[in-house]
């Protein structure tokens, strides 16, 4: 447990880096991010390598993440149009997230979230921490536990739609892990489909 502990506070304090305001305009953030979710995915690899054994590539899988994929886009049209309604704050704040891929290529930033930030993520995440917070503490608590520390670990951006969007997502596939833990190659799929449609193809 406590290299877990350690590997959740690396997380913490790389994406504190990443989005506080004091941080963020000396980074990289694309490249820091990229290096940060392979060094999180190789570390937790090295930790519990037995997410391998529960990933099952098969058509199946790779059809279901595309579902959830776009079923997670449509929440968070939904979600972008009625916080716009009710609050003043939230879509300054999406266009702020958006404002993270300026000058940068899209195809290099879709091809790094497609094979990269996204699959090492859902390794880090899921594969690593919900699965060994479920085994000590039950799946449920562990599903709850890795969804808040997911979303929290984005509170150094001082956006509350991005604590919120990490959130809602974290709970989907959070959701997705605790119930159908063999489909975990669909939400990988799902995840890194997801980060390239919303941020690059399909801006909302």
């Amino acid at each position: 447990m406590k290299k877990l502990i350690s590997l959740v506070l690396l997380a913490a304090v790389l994406w504190a880096v990443m989005f506080s305001p004091l941080t963020a305009p000396h980074v990289r953030f694309w490249w820091m991010m990229t290096g940060s979710a392979l060094l999180l995915g190789l570390l937790s690899t090295c930790f519990n390598s037995r997410w391998w054994q529960r990933t099952e590539w098969n058509g199946a899988n790779l059809l279901l993440g595309i579902v959830v994929a776009a079923a997670l886009w449509g929440i968070f049209w939904v979600g972008d149009k009625a916080s716009s309604w009710l609050f003043d704050f939230a879509r300054p704040q999406v266009d702020t997230i958006y404002g993270m891929k300026s000058g940068e290529s899209p195809w290099l930033l879709a091809g790094l979230m497609l094979f990269l930030i996204g699959p090492a993520e859902e390794i880090f995440w899921r594969g690593c921490v919900q699965q060994e917070f479920s085994e000590r503490f039950g799946p449920g608590r562990g599903f709850l536990l890795t969804t808040l520390l997911y979303a929290l670990v984005h509170a150094a951006s001082c956006n509350f739609m991005l604590v919120m969007a990490a959130f809602v997502a974290g709970l989907v596939w959070g959701a997705l892990y605790r119930f159908f833990p063999r489909r975990f190659a669909a939400i990988i799929v799902s995840h890194a489909l997801w980060d390239a449609a919303v941020f690059i193809w399909f801006p909302i």
